[in-house]
């Protein structure tokens, strides 16, 4: 292989290639709309956007941490006194959904050892399963029964049947043995 190259022969492509530019007398219309966009939409909603959410950090609120004050029952109202009554609706719905939640982690809880434990489930589950059976029996005991449109005070009324259910297996099972 010879050291000296005919560069004639073999031509080396030129090192930067020239940028051909159109020029016109007419401007780009594109170049014009993307100017007129960016100065009159976006601009000024960026800048409001911005300038809300500096306003919105400087006082950060979390709704998913909102906490409420207890309130009286439903039998601790006064007669007439409606805002305790509405309060207190909205107090039991609060507490109904958090026991069904309750309800719903310890499921889930016993699914997930029962995945894990495979074979072995009934007796390395059996905690789990136990604290599901009170759980979901207490929520049985507290909601069952009221339906779609359960309300506090039906809930109340249930409770108290109850209560004088157990109180007259109590005088007969006491007469009983008297």
């Amino acid at each position: 292989m010879p050291e000296d190259h005919d560069w004639e022969a073999y031509k080396v492509p030129p090192t930067r290639t020239p940028v051909v530019e159109s020029t016109t007398s007419v401007p780009n219309p594109v170049n014009f709309i993307q100017t007129v966009f960016s100065n009159v939409l976006d601009k000024p909603v960026t800048f409001v956007r911005e300038w809300i959410e500096r306003q919105q950090s400087k006082n950060k609120f979390y709704y998913y941490h909102q906490k409420f004050r207890r309130v009286p029952d439903v039998s601790e109202c006064l007669e007439g006194d409606y805002l305790c009554f509405f309060e207190a609706e909205a107090q039991w719905r609060r507490d109904r959904l958090v026991d069904a939640e309750i309800v719903e982690i310890v499921r889930e809880r016993l699914g997930a050892c029962k995945q894990r434990e495979g074979p072995n489930e009934f007796q390395n589950c059996a905690k789990e399963a136990e604290l599901l059976k009170q759980v979901t029996k207490a929520y049985q005991d507290r909601y069952g029964d009221l339906g779609y449109h359960g309300n506090a005070r039906k809930c109340l009324m249930k409770q108290k049947h109850r209560m004088m259910e157990e109180r007259k297996a109590a005088q007969a099972k006491q007469a009983e043995e008297s």
